[in-house]
């Protein structure tokens, strides 16, 4: 799913995103780990992947690659 950053806290890394379909979920440091991000500023674009009432994963690009698949 496609989503932007919403807030973002640079200590710890967590933060959260408002999605397309206009939920606002979290997520923590670790779901910038796969990916290798390090700061996010609130407006910017990402694809996510989502478990339940979390954001599981984050990373700049499109939803659809092999490594990245969509789990809206």
């Amino acid at each position: 799913m496609q989503a932007t950053v919403y807030r973002y806290d640079a200590e710890t890394g967590s933060g959260s995103v408002l999605t397309d379909s206009g939920d606002v979920l979290p997520f923590t440091a670790r779901a910038l780990e796969p990916s290798g991000l390090r700061h996010l500023r609130p407006g910017q674009r990402l694809s996510a992947v989502r478990e339940g009432d979390e954001i599981v994963s984050l990373r700049l690009g499109t939803i659809g690659s092999a490594d990245h698949p969509d789990a809206s």
